[in-house]
């Protein structure tokens, strides 16, 4: 089940879903607007290796907006550190975002019960487009969870900014030699 746009303000009010900094203008019928931080990452090199860490460019938006170019991936970040203890969220773009030839989040939406924070946003345009800090850029929406619930407690855990990945982790447990 997924929550109604009343019952997301009732989450926040009573404490179920937490929002920082949260405003009712942003609730939609069944999910809430995230905006555009003022950061952005990319990775520094041509060749990105999955069990190494990679060097990374940070970029930073100002009131004149950022032009994104299409070839190029960018992680960016939500104004809002968003999450529950209770409910599973999912971010998605905004189809006016879309619609501009964006594509924001399609490989990993869902978040984990349980994870607080800023959330890292993997954008990717079609065509250069120009983007601006607080700019409405993606939408979460929350589900009912069933079961036993064991909270999110990993690598991202209160992320701040965005976040480069961080599976080079894994390579560790995979045999991976340094």
């Amino acid at each position: 089940m997924i929550l109604t746009g009343p019952e997301i303000n009732a989450a926040v009010a009573d404490g179920r879903i937490r929002i920082t900094p949260y405003s009712p203008d942003q609730v939609n019928p069944n999910s809430y607007n995230v905006r555009l931080g003022e950061t952005l990452v990319t990775y520094a090199t041509p060749i990105i290796d999955a069990y190494r860490v990679n060097p990374t460019c940070t970029h930073y938006i100002d009131s004149t907006g950022f032009v994104l170019q299409p070839g190029e991936l960018y992680l960016g970040h939500t104004q809002e550190e968003v999450g529950s203890d209770v409910f599973v969220p999912l971010l998605f773009g905004r189809s006016s975002v879309g619609r501009l030839g964006l594509f924001v989040e399609i490989t990993a939406p869902i978040g984990d019960v349980g994870f607080h924070g800023q959330w890292t946003l993997m954008l990717s345009p079609v065509r250069p487009l120009r983007v601006y800090p607080g700019m409405r850029i993606g939408q979460i929406m929350f589900f009912v969870s069933v079961g036993h619930i064991d909270p999110y407690h990993g690598k991202y855990q209160a992320s701040s900014g965005p976040q480069p990945s961080r599976l080079w982790r894994d390579a560790r447990t995979a045999g991976v030699p340094a």
